[in-house]
């Protein structure tokens, strides 16, 4: 089964960046397409990003766009997310989650079959 590990959140003061890794394991992860997503507190979860399998493709929220990158690196079994000119509202848990088709990629939580556990990003401001 796959699993998906996020790593690289934490705290960091208004203006600043952080790197978000999301690594997996059980399966090749160029098998699917890979979303994050983020739920702050008293909020619903919301997509950020996904990326396509091979990566040509991407996809951003509007709150997001310009700051954010998503990529990924097949051969490390790995997506990153780095988030540069954060924000107090980008404060939330960060989960990655995979096998969703793309063109539903931010829409639908409902077609993702794996979820990480997440990892806290807290912006100080």
């Amino acid at each position: 089964q796959l699993r998906l590990v996020e790593s690289g959140g934490g705290l960091v003061q208004s203006g600043g960046s952080l790197r978000l890794s999301c690594e997996a394991s059980g399966f090749p992860l160029d098998d699917y397409a890979i979303g994050w997503f983020r739920q702050a507190p008293g909020k619903e979860r919301e997509g950020v990003s996904c990326i396509s399998r091979s990566g040509r493709m991407t996809n951003y929220a509007d709150s997001v766009k310009g700051r954010f990158t998503i990529s990924r690196d097949n051969a490390k079994n790995t997506v990153y997310l780095q988030m540069n000119s954060l924000k107090p509202e980008d404060t939330a848990v960060y989960y990655c989650a995979a096998d969703s088709p793309f063109i539903t990629c931010l829409a639908r939580q409902d077609k993702y079959n794996y979820w990480g556990q997440g990892t806290q990003v807290t912006v100080s401001s």
